[in-house]
């Protein structure tokens, strides 16, 4: 009969049964690893078990584990018993053996998933998914529960992996499944910012299944291409599903000759069904794209609808005028918003004011700023852009109001967000202080900035940031502390995680060389406000901080700074406790043991004696240290001692006159003393050196004084009388950066000749000297 199957077919189809009959049961029946002599004591620990002995089938278990560890039987037998017996995490881990034992039971290792799940252990039941998966990689069901449980565990990219290879394994037939799988993809893409990726998911749903997509999948792609700023897929997705339709059309314009030119414009026709916010993508695109004479109706149709329900679709809008310039076709779209109660937000009110302060209306923009900064007072550029806008009205005060500190020091010190936003603050505070002369408040910024990058090190200087009114207005100021109570904020700041975050946050904002230049602002800042000991204090602190000190040449220019402040603060130990580093460094310049004569003359202090007794060992050719001696010595009574010194500086530079001046000097102190040998010999040799000093040093003030005052000390008050009168005669020399009353010896020489005259019974001339001469 025709239809009817030859025998050969039946016979050829009985065989093709049989294959698969015999590849399923292969597939069905893994090959056991447990051995024949075995398997009577596997089954009679099965009939133990069923019987309720658990104990022995246990024991029998055990045993065929010691003989057979490579087995899957008496694990699953294990487990079973177990899960009879209620303790289901054995059970479990019996089960994971069995099924690492025998890993292609896929059905096995789904259970597993699922009784690791009832104990929620989330990443186990992924692994007994995924070995799952191994065994039967198209499986959709595994991938997409294991796909939901690595979303649980914020596994983001790992899920979207598993629902793209599901997208794949999907049928043509699915596509209602392919659809409503790919819109949450995009969805979950987007929201993870992974915008890219999303458009990849939803134009590989819009190429398979065009005749599927529904509104909610217009509405992500536009979302999506607006957000990506492909303004013209958006449009062409809006045009080609949503049944918007758009007409190029030439019309004539008008030109300056007499001619008139061809313009194509764009016409735009939306049907009625089309839901409001495609519309608005619509109207975003128009925007960017240039496409502006199609958008009178559809703003007048957006602007029909209520801001209260649709104040988003008006933001969006608005937004896409001001970034393309039209600010006077936003200003009516953010004025609704600003005046609804649902949309009366401080985002709204910003871009208002943004929109306000581009069109030129400076004092309404400074309104809607204002009400930012209300509504968000963190909120750091509506406050910056406040204060610059009241600095232009002309209003100093309020534009200082809009830049006050936003935090507290606890906030600041444990939040790196917060101390970066107060950073940028005070930026730009400290600015505005400094432009209105208000240098004590301009300080006080200046010293929180640097306080929030020193914290740790003013701590190890102990040094602390205080406000105070001693002056009448309360401001910061920088005080010396004891180590007892900065201890607790020194623990406090170990074991603050964090405070690399904040500290690489305040390095983000201003770079190394930044902080140094604010630094070296801070410290000519206290000087210029008289304020040296803070100025002291900072140095300290700045040294402490190691990014400073290792760098060599910032910080030789912190010691110079430190001892700048301390001499200024006449701080001499603490002055000469910089300059005798640096001399030690560099005993060869000059104007450093200029600074260290001084620094020792003025601190009354004998401690640098030693210091340069040392110090010459080192350097036995240093002339400097060579003269300084010689004056430690001569101030110390030690006159040969100083002798041997002012003559070696003698060899080295005879034709300098100080030399002379300081060799003859010391004879005449020698010969003052009471009890010395020669004494006529080392008379006559002090006053040829002074007589050497007065030829190489010439007429002058100064000279005839030295020689007088060397015949007034030794008696010889009638030849010393004659130096002095001769000393008046001259005036005071001038010298570059020195005031004339420094140097003028006059007062020091009528006094002199006062005392001469006084002892010798002329009152009348000594007076007539001090009123002449000694009069401030």
């Amino acid at each position: 009969m025709p239809g009817q199957p030859t025998a050969g077919e039946v016979f050829a189809l009985e065989m093709e049964l049989q294959r698969e009959n015999k590849k399923m049961m292969k597939e069905k029946r893994p090959r056991s690893k447990l051995p024949k002599a075995l398997r009577g004591l596997m089954g009679e620990a099965n009939i133990r078990f069923a019987r309720g002995k658990h104990e022995e089938a246990i024991l029998m278990c055990m045993e065929i584990i010691r003989q057979a560890p490579l087995a899957y039987e008496p694990f699953s037998t294990l487990a079973m018993i177990y899960e009879d017996q209620g303790d289901m995490d054995k059970s479990l881990q019996f089960e994971l053996i069995a099924a690492h034992l025998n890993p292609s039971d896929t059905e096995e290792w789904v259970r597993l998933a699922e009784m690791s799940l009832e104990q929620d252990n989330i990443k186990q039941a992924i692994f007994c998914y995924s070995k799952a998966l191994k065994y039967s990689p198209t499986n959709v069901r595994y991938l997409w529960e294991r796909s939901s449980l690595y979303e649980q565990m914020g596994e983001h990219k790992m899920a979207m992996d598993g629902y793209r290879r599901i997208l794949n394994l999907l049928s043509p037939s699915d596509g209602e499944r392919f659809m409503q799988l790919a819109r949450d993809m995009a969805k979950n893409y987007y929201e993870a910012s992974d915008v890219s990726s999303a458009i990849s998911v939803i134009e590989e749903a819009f190429s398979k299944h065009q005749s599927l997509v529904a509104v909610e999948d217009i509405n992500i792609a536009a979302e999506l291409y607006i957000f990506n700023r492909q303004y013209d897929k958006a449009l062409e997705v809006i045009t080609q599903f949503s049944g918007v339709e758009l007409h190029k059309t030439a019309a004539s314009e008008p030109s300056t000759s007499e001619e008139t030119k061809a313009v194509e414009k764009v016409l735009c026709h939306v049907p009625d069904g089309v839901p409001i916010d495609i519309t608005v993508k619509l109207m975003v695109c128009l925007i960017h794209l240039n496409i502006m004479e199609s958008l009178s109706p559809l703003l007048n149709l957006l602007m029909e609808q209520n801001p209260e329900d649709m104040g988003d679709l008006y933001l969006d809008v608005a937004e896409a005028f001001l970034d393309v310039g039209e600010y006077k076709l936003a200003l009516p779209l953010l004025s609704s918003l600003v005046c609804s109660e649902r949309y009366n937000l401080a985002v709204v009110w910003l871009r208002h004011a943004e929109c306000l302060k581009a069109l030129g209306h400076m004092e309404l923009a400074a309104e809607s700023y204002h009400k930012v900064v209300d509504m968000a007072p963190l909120h750091l550029d509506a406050r910056i852009s406040l204060s610059t806008l009241q600095q232009q009205l002309g209003q100093p005060e309020r534009a200082l109001e809009a830049l006050e500190p936003m935090y507290d020091p606890d906030t600041l010190a444990q939040d790196a967000n917060a101390a970066q936003q107060e950073l940028k603050l005070l930026l730009h505070r400290s600015t505005l202080l400094l432009s209105q002369g208000k240098l004590y408040d301009y300080m006080d910024t200046l010293l929180t900035m640097l306080a929030m990058l020193l914290k740790q090190a003013m701590n190890r200087a102990q040094v602390c940031l205080i406000s105070s009114s001693k002056t009448g207005e309360r401001h910061l100021y920088l005080i010396k502390v004891s180590r007892d109570k900065i201890s607790d904020n020194v623990d406090q700041e170990t074991t603050n995680c964090d405070g690399k975050a904040i500290f690489a946050v305040l390095t983000s904002v201003l770079t190394k060389e930044d902080w140094w230049n604010l630094l070296l602002k801070t410290i000519y800042a206290l000087c210029d406000l008289s304020r040296f000991n803070e100025a002291e204090l900072l140095v300290d602190s700045s040294l402490e901080y190691y990014s400073f000190y290792d760098d060599r040449q910032k910080r030789k220019e912190l010691e110079f700074f430190g001892l700048s402040a301390a001499i200024l603060d006449k701080n001499y130990g603490k002055a000469y406790n910089y300059i005798r580093i640096m001399v030690m460094e560099n005993a060869n310049k000059a104007q450093l043991w200029n600074i260290f004569n001084q620094v020792t003359m003025h601190s009354q202090d004998v401690r640098h004696h030693r210091f340069c007794l040392r110090l010459m060992l080192k350097n036995p050719d240093n002339h400097a240290l060579c003269v300084l001696n010689g004056h430690n010595a001569f101030v110390s009574g030690s006159f040969k001692h100083a002798l041997g010194q002012y003559v070696q500086a003698f060899r080295t530079n005879p034709s300098d006159p100080l030399h002379s001046l300081c060799i003859g000097l010391t004879f005449i102190h020698m010969t003052s003393q009471k009890y010395v040998l020669k004494r006529h010999a080392l008379l006559v040799q002090g006053f040829s050196f002074l007589s050497r000093y007065l030829d190489l040093r010439g007429p002058c003030q100064e000279s005839f004084y030295n020689v007088g005052r060397g015949l007034h000390q030794l008696g010889l008050t009638h030849l010393a009388i004659h130096y002095y009168q001769k000393a008046l005669e001259f005036p005071p020399p001038k010298l570059e950066g020195i005031d004339e009353d420094q140097v003028d010896l006059r007062r020091d020489i009528a006094h002199n000749l006062s005392l001469i005259y006084q002892s010798s019974g002329n009152v009348h001339m000594a007076r007539k000297l001090l009123y002449l001469h000694c009069i401030i």
